[in-house]
Formats: structure tokens, sequence, C-alpha cells
């Protein structure tokens, strides 16, 4: 089986995957928590979300942990993203925050961190998503247009320097979204997502979106 058509079939199997309907969530103010990390399973994997590809797998590598007040959500060693299926109007609302830590990047681990924002879907049900990462090598603000099997991608944060510290990401997912792909998207965001790099320890805050 060649490369392509094992891409093919990932997708296909993904898509069947993701054809429940997302929570809708809609709030008074001009802000709203996507997810804090406030509910967690027994094995500290956070409520609502699912894996890429392996469940037992990802529960390893990805967990809740609180430090000084402050729930997050920490990656080791992640080889899959997880996603959570939640609906916003991603124009009423199309900034989206986070703060990500990276507590250790191995060399030629690239990227060191992803946060994914799915704004509509293609013709195969599959997330259309801008690909907001921490890069070892690229520069800050170097676009990627995706293609059939990958998400576009806007480099926002480069190297190790803050390694241990908290920053602060604020992104117009909505401006983006329509200048990279060049149409509207739909009327309800697919949802979010998040990746750690192989050999990776790094933490994601809270995601929220908010009006301008």
């Amino acid at each position: 089986m060649t490369r392509a058509t094992v891409s093919v079939f990932t997708r296909a199997v993904f898509a069947l995957c993701l054809c429940a309907a997302p929570a809708w969530v809609q709030s008074a103010g001009s802000s709203l928590v996507l997810d804090d990390y406030s509910a967690k399973d027994d094995s500290g994997f956070p409520v609502n979300w699912k894996a890429q590809r392996q469940e037992a797998k990802a529960k390893t590598q990805y967990t809740i942990h609180t430090e000084k007040g402050l729930t997050f959500l920490a990656a080791k060693s992640a080889d899959q993203r997880v996603y959570k299926r939640i609906a916003w109007d991603p124009k009423a609302m199309p900034i989206v925050t986070w703060r990500w830590r990276v507590r250790q990047a191995p060399a030629g681990a690239d990227p060191v961190a992803s946060v994914f924002v799915s704004l509509d879907t293609d013709l195969m049900v599959i997330p259309v998503a801008t690909k907001y990462v921490w890069s070892m090598t690229k520069e800050v603000g170097t676009t990627t247009e995706g293609g059939l099997f990958d998400a576009s991608e806007i480099v926002l944060q480069r190297g190790t320097k803050e390694l241990g510290e908290w920053v602060e990401q604020r992104v117009n997912a909505y401006e983006d979204f329509k200048r990279i792909h060049r149409h509207e998207p739909a009327t309800q965001a697919w949802g979010i997502s998040v990746q750690g790099g192989p050999g990776v320890e790094v933490d994601f805050g809270p995601i929220i979106v908010s009006a301008p």
C-alpha cells in the first residue's frame, strides 16, 4: 500500500470518528472558555477530548495537572494530537488566546508544539484547521499552506529561549482562516486540537475565544 493510499484511508477513518455533532456553546459576554481543563477522568485525561488515533496511548501522553492554582494540560512525548469538538461563532468571536510552556525540547524536535483551530470541514468532513506552531527552526510569521493531508501552518514562537516560562498567545483565527483559505469559514466552528512534539514536554493552558 502506498503512502498516499494509507493517508487517504487514515483520513477516511478519522472522518467517520468525527461525525458526531459538536457541543454548541453560547456566551452572554464577550468571551468564552473552550476548555480550562477543570474536568478529567480517572487517568487524568481531559473530559470531552478524544485522541486522533490511539486513545489508551493518548491517556499516557496527555494529563491534567495543577500548579499554583493553575490547571493545565501536560503533553509528554506525544506522537498524536488530541481534540475537542466544540462549536462557537467564529465571526462573532474570532480571537483565540491561550498559554503554553515548553519544559523540554530535544534537538531536532520540530514542531515543538501545535494548537489547531478548526473553523470548517472539507468535503470528506475532515476539519479544516489553522495550525499555530512553536518551532525550533522556522522564523516567526512563517506561513505554510496545507495540502490534501496537512493543516495550514503559522509559526508563532521559535527556539527554546522561553524554556520553562509560560508564553501568552493571541490570534485572530477568523481572519487567518479567510487569508489562507480565501473563503468564509462555517457559521459554527468545528473545534480545537493540541499536540506536543516527539520527545517534547509542553504544557497547554486554557483556550479562550472572544470578540475583538
